[in-house]
């Protein structure tokens, strides 16, 4: 099986430059996903592009959202949170944000938790928190894993 590229009905805002989620065999890569609500498109042009809209509430919000569109994701491919074993975030301020997003990420992940790099970055436009990551789902297996 080669690369198959995985469309997320009624999920975040879709764009031509990138994809959701691929699956390659048993790995599915998911694309950095920030707090955007479903079903919103991007707006604005040059320095004043979004690629959507922002969730409001802060970093717990966007950070609950962007899982929210992660386990999305992964469900369209056949794989789940459980199936996670790496997980990338970027964080606008972590120094600020750092311990209320780790808050919301231990309720998505209670237990065996993924890897996991947490870095600083310019993230674009207003965004506090992006976060992208690589599931093993074995093809074939059963619901249960």
């Amino acid at each position: 099986m080669g690369k198959v590229v995985i469309n997320v009905p009624d999920g975040p805002p879709a764009h031509p430059f990138l994809s959701a989620a691929v699956r390659a065999g048993d790995f599915v890569y998911v694309s950095g996903h920030a707090g955007l609500l479903p079903n919103r498109p991007p707006s604005g042009s040059g320095a004043s592009w979004l690629p959507g809209e922002t969730i409001a509430g802060g970093i717990e919000a966007e950070t609950r959202q962007a899982l929210e569109s992660v386990k999305q994701a992964l469900e369209a491919a056949g794989a789940t949170l459980a199936d996670v074993v790496k997980v990338n975030t970027f964080l606008r301020d972590p120094d600020r944000d750092f311990h209320a997003y780790n808050k919301v990420y231990m309720e998505f992940f209670p237990a065996e938790p993924p890897a996991r790099t947490s870095v600083g970055a310019k993230i674009y436009g207003n965004l506090l928190v992006e976060i992208e990551c690589v599931a093993y789902a074995p093809l074939g297996r059963n619901a249960a894993g």
